[in-house]
């Protein structure tokens, strides 16, 4: 009796550690926005373009099935609403970042130590992941919509995964 108590405190010990071990690993998934309204009259903050809207939605199908805890967006239209169906899917409110001091956003997420979405822009993105790994990662071409950066930190360490979607707009 002794022994198989000795073998469930055991058992119960590396339980808590991996328990444990699992709160220090987050994830967080960083997207540029869907395709933007380039004729739209206001040129600074365009709506999407109904392929940018197919490709939110088809984003939140990706997302369907990923534990997330926060959803993170710059201020503005495109960014918020590549953003609002994953949001919506999920029940959380999408949360403004200052996409101008990428360091200090990059400390907070590891400091919420959260799963997190983080929607931002074709110079910030792949700024924002570098950060997060510690890699010099610069801006990408306008004309990229389909990465989808995951970057696992585990012990504030971060490895970066780069997707792809075969996301297709249907006309």
């Amino acid at each position: 009796m002794r022994y198989i108590a000795i073998i469930l405190m055991f058992i119960a010990g590396q339980l808590c550690v991996n328990a444990q071990s699992d709160n220090e690993t987050i994830t967080i998934y960083l997207v540029r926005h869907s395709e933007k309204d380039l004729a739209s009259n206001n040129q600074s903050d365009p709506q999407l373009t109904q392929c940018g809207e197919q490709r939110s939605e088809a984003l939140s199908k990706f997302f369907k099935d990923v534990n997330l805890e926060n959803i993170y967006s710059t201020d503005y239209s495109r960014t918020k609403n590549t953003a609002r169906p994953t949001a919506a899917s999920k029940a959380l409110d999408i949360i403004d970042y200052n996409s101008q001091d990428l360091k200090a956003f990059s400390k907070l997420l590891i400091e919420k130590n959260q799963d997190a979405l983080v929607v931002g822009h074709s110079n910030t993105t792949g700024v924002l992941a570098g950060l997060l790994t510690g890699k010099v990662i610069g801006a990408f071409d306008l004309d990229i919509y389909n990465r989808i950066y995951q970057v696992v930190i585990n012990k504030k360490k971060g490895r970066l995964h780069l997707f792809h979607s075969s996301f297709v707009c249907v006309d």
